[in-house]
């Protein structure tokens, strides 16, 4: 049986207030392609199907669209809900779904309920584990209020089932959750506090394949344990990721192999760092003029309109900040620059540090207005 590894999907999602809505559906395009050149049996999706409870409609439409596809090319689909879904909406009609060959596994009372399909080898059965908030069901699966805990909980049940079934049934666990090992990236929403929401690697002893959801870097925790990571960046924590999907094939006895499949990149991402002159006239950078940027410019006064030079050589900036390389110790404390000074200084001052230039007589006036009106105000509203 060949399986398609793939998770974080996150549909409706923007990238630096791009939106990236079409670029997520040229990567259905392509996991339709995988499964018809490939021979795809099951499409495994594990979590973070959406970017949010309340997708918008058209961003629905483009989950609808890939699952039509999907089953039209040849595969079955599992898919479970993930930390950014509403497992209830997520799971809406999911009895009508699986009669079509879309399993949508989004509810503690399925854990134990696997999806059961089978090759010339025997049965297979896929349990879909959705994201488990210790908070809601710990009491529910009678296990420690902590994602370990639930979790072991979780999986005490798919072994229980698993074990009542005939041998050699193949097992494979799709899984959304933060497991001991992962490298996080900055796009992930954070489901630990203190590493809580860490789980330990052996929790998944026991089963053929798992399928893990959540961090956005495709990673090997083992050779049957992997994150297939989000198809996309969705942070400039990710340019150094290679996004795709895990092939994964089951032999007689369990995985007989894995392979990585690319996913179309519809930019790069770039970060750079220097004074903007620079940055505006160093050849090397050729490669950044197609490339979604981040740009910390160093220059020791803020260019005027940097964003706007930036962008006249690389169109696809989207994101700058300031570090000048200039200056620096005692003299940058904030408490030290303002100390014995007036508020007209300070807000001159101000001014100066942040634009580069000093506040002509015009804008000397407003500024020192500004205070008085400012203690007026606090004095009305206080009365």
């Amino acid at each position: 049986m060949r399986i398609l590894h793939t998770s974080d999907w996150h549909l409706g999602r923007s990238f630096h207030r791009v939106g990236m809505l079409a670029h997520q559906a040229a990567f259905v395009d392509h996991l339709v392609d995988v499964v018809v050149d490939e021979g795809v049996d099951v499409v495994v999706v594990a979590g973070d199907v959406y970017d949010r409870a309340l997708p918008a409609v058209d961003t629905v439409a483009v989950l609808s669209d890939a699952l039509g596809r999907l089953r039209a090319a040849g595969a079955q689909v599992v898919l479970t809900s993930g930390n950014h879904d509403s497992a209830g909406r997520l799971g809406f009609a999911s009895s009508v779904l699986e009669q079509g060959g879309v399993h949508v596994r989004s509810r503690t009372a399925d854990l134990a309920r696997p999806v059961l399909l089978g090759d010339e080898h025997g049965p297979v059965a896929i349990y879909g584990l959705p994201y488990l908030e210790p908070s809601m069901v710990a009491d529910e699966l009678g296990g420690q209020r902590s994602h370990q805990g639930v979790l072991h909980a979780a999986m005490a049940r798919v072994r229980a089932d698993l074990a009542a079934r005939p041998t050699p049934t193949r097992s494979v666990v799709a899984a959304h959750a933060f497991v001991v090992g992962g490298q996080i990236s900055d796009s992930e929403r954070d489901i630990s506090v203190g590493g809580v929401g860490a789980v330990p690697l052996a929790v998944f002893d026991g089963v053929d394949y798992v399928a893990l959801g959540h961090l956005h870097g495709r990673q090997r925790l083992s050779e049957t344990v992997r994150y297939s990571g989000s198809p996309l960046a969705y942070s400039f924590s990710e340019a150094a990721h290679v996004k795709g999907s895990w092939l994964v094939d089951l032999g007689p006895t369990g995985v007989r192999g894995v392979q990585p499949v690319l996913a179309p990149v519809p930019r790069p991402l770039v970060t750079m760092r220097g004074a903007i002159a620079t940055l505006l006239s160093d050849p090397a950078l050729k490669h950044a003029e197609r490339a979604w940027c981040q740009v910390v410019l160093t220059d020791a006064a803020r260019p005027r309109a940097a964003m706007a030079q930036l962008q006249q050589r690389f169109p696809h900036t989207l994101s700058l900040s300031f570090e000048p390389e200039a200056g620096g110790g005692a003299a940058d404390d904030y408490a030290a620059r303002v100390r014995g000074r007036s508020d007209l200084d300070v807000c001159c001052g101000f001014v100066e540090h942040v634009r580069g230039s000093v506040a002509d007589d015009v804008e000397r006036g407003l500024l020192a207005d500004a205070p008085e009106r400012a203690r007026e105000l606090e004095q009305g509203d206080a009365a």
